[in-house]
């Protein structure tokens, strides 16, 4: 007994630039708030340092420095901006 399985053609693949523009855009308006938080955390240690405001949430390690606060601040919001230029890049005509 011989047993057929026919298996149909799926969806082409397209081979078209710029598939994921939408999640480039959506990935992009998340980004700016976090930096935005990061900055926030940065200015928060600075002002702990200099004794304006209370201790700061984390006392000790990697993230208890305003530096990499805001070196993390500055890193998501040029993601952020490269994604959004990605995102709305539209092809140019010939």
């Amino acid at each position: 007994m011989r047993i057929r399985i026919r298996i149909g053609q799926g969806p082409r693949i397209q081979n078209k630039e710029g598939k994921n523009r939408h999640l480039a855009m959506g990935a992009a308006a998340l980004l700016t708030p976090a930096a935005v938080m990061a900055a926030i955390l940065g200015v928060w240690r600075i002002c702990a340092d200099i004794g304006l405001t209370g201790a700061f949430a984390i006392p000790e390690g990697l993230f208890s420095h305003w530096q990499v606060w805001l070196g993390i601040a500055a890193a998501l919001q040029l993601l952020s901006l490269a994604l959004g230029r990605y995102g709305v890049k539209r092809r140019t005509p010939y």
